[in-house]
């Protein structure tokens, strides 16, 4: 067991901490970036004040959202330098041309055409303005593709080799930038983007509907959103499970962990729910069905999976946090998709816009994608350790050689500072939603 006091562990935490809260905004912005982009395009085909009325309400969350997300990104460059030079050193060469093309591509694109976006449509034509639209949702595409590349490259590292110095050199761009998860993690990324902002959006949506049922606005707002989550949810279901079994390919222990099998088999179970001990190397009180584990992984009711006892004692995750965070993240995956499939069935009973019941679940909801993306963070990156580039770089060889006292004082200093940033964004953006526009007021020079 670790100290509390213990550098690497101090270090962890921090970068942990960070990006749970920076990837929040990332993902707003991706969804509400393309969400943007379909209000202008049905309001200029379908000249309705409604959308316009929509674009203007959801582009001041979507840039308190970018300029959120910038801010909190800055904090981990500055970590890579303090608290992992080693880790900087090492996988330079290769990470750092990756993450300037990020910055060259994506981010000079956003905020290039941002300021058309927000400001300009008065002052260029409908046509310039939407394809500064597209700009815009097109750059934080860009971004999440080089982001998920370069964590991808860690997870399943290709297309290098290792100098004398120790370093990662590249060999072949093109295996680094698409190397055998990429094309997964990024499919699945951007899916659960557009679904974590058409859950946020419907929440806001349900909640104005709650005040005022016959809002054109809150009426338009809460059923496009409702349409995205049932085309989106199952899409992301099937995304996940070919993520899975990319996984279980090139990261055979993480998916042994996620699934609670310390020992391999053939014919395993599905273990639903249980307590995995790592000391005792078991599942307690588990709830199982048989064969179903094997059926899902290798497609055959009698397939070999892995076990955990097929690797090192000191290669292995977490098996408690994995375990727990997948299933976090699967059982708010099918509760989406319940809420989808309820809205349908409202729907078609005609009693969709005032179904109180599906409207105040909806509110509640409103963060579950935000919170399934953070549980299938937590699963993927702690199902890596105990690796940084898997198979090659160890965690615990990554770390700076930084005093204990300064770790602590950082942390703290983070933790305080990231609160108050919470508590600004939820309190601004609640004054942003809390009043829905009024189409009248919309300019008929608009379209």
């Amino acid at each position: 067991m670790e100290s509390l006091l213990d550098p690497t562990l101090l270090a962890r935490a921090q970068f942990a901490f960070t990006i749970a809260f920076h990837i929040i905004f990332p993902a707003l912005s991706i969804g509400l970036g393309s969400y943007l982009l379909v209000l202008e395009g049905l309001a200029l085909w379908k000249k309705n004040p409604v959308y316009f009325a929509l674009f203007d309400y959801w582009k001041r969350i979507f840039a308190v959202t970018f300029v959120l997300g910038t801010v909190t990104g800055l904090t981990m460059s500055f970590q890579f330098g303090t608290n992992w030079s080693v880790f900087a050193e090492k996988t330079g060469p290769i990470l750092g041309p990756l993450i300037a093309y990020e910055t060259q591509t994506a981010f000079f694109l956003e905020a290039i055409f941002l300021s058309v976006l927000l400001f300009g449509r008065k002052r260029v034509s409908p046509k310039i303005h939407l394809f500064a639209t597209a700009m815009v949702a097109l750059g934080s595409l860009i971004s999440a593709f080089w982001i998920l590349t370069t964590n991808s490259w860690m997870q399943t590292p290709a297309g290098f080799s290792i100098n004398a110095a120790g370093q990662f050199v590249p060999a072949d761009w093109w295996q680094i930038i698409f190397n055998p998860s990429m094309p997964y993690r990024f499919v699945h990324m951007v899916l659960a983007a557009f679904l974590s902002t058409a859950f946020f959006v419907g929440g806001v949506g349900a909640w104005q509907l709650l005040k005022d049922a016959n809002h054109p606005v809150a009426r338009k707002m809460f059923s496009m959103s409702m349409w995205m989550i049932l085309f989106t949810a199952p899409l992301q279901i099937i995304a996940g499970d070919q993520q899975g079994l990319n996984t279980e390919q090139y990261q055979p222990a993480k998916i042994a962990a996620i699934e609670g099998h310390y020992q391999a088999q053939k014919g395993a179970p599905l273990i639903l729910f249980g307590l995995p001990d790592d000391k005792d190397q078991t599942v307690k009180y588990a709830v199982e069905i048989p064969k179903l584990g094997s059926l899902i992984l290798t497609h055959s009711l009698n397939g070999k999976v892995d076990g955990l006892d097929e690797f090192p004692a000191d290669k292995r995750p977490p098996t408690p946090i994995v375990f727990w965070s997948f299933r976090i993240m699967v059982g708010l995956g099918f509760l989406m998709l319940g809420l989808a499939l309820w809205g349908l069935w409202a729907r078609k009973k005609h009693h969709f816009y005032d179904n109180k019941r599906l409207l105040k679940l909806s509110v509640l909801m409103a963060p579950t994608g935000l919170m399934a993306i953070l549980a299938g963070w937590v699963t993927t990156e702690v199902g890596r350790q105990p690796y940084l580039v898997y198979g090659h770089l160890l965690t615990s060889e990554s770390v700076s050689k930084t005093p204990v006292a300064f770790l602590t004082t950082s942390f703290t200093a983070y933790v305080i500072s990231y609160i108050a940033i919470l508590l600004f964004a939820v309190y601004f953006m609640f004054k942003l939603l809390k009043k829905l526009p009024d189409t009248q007021e919309v300019s008929h020079d608009y379209y």
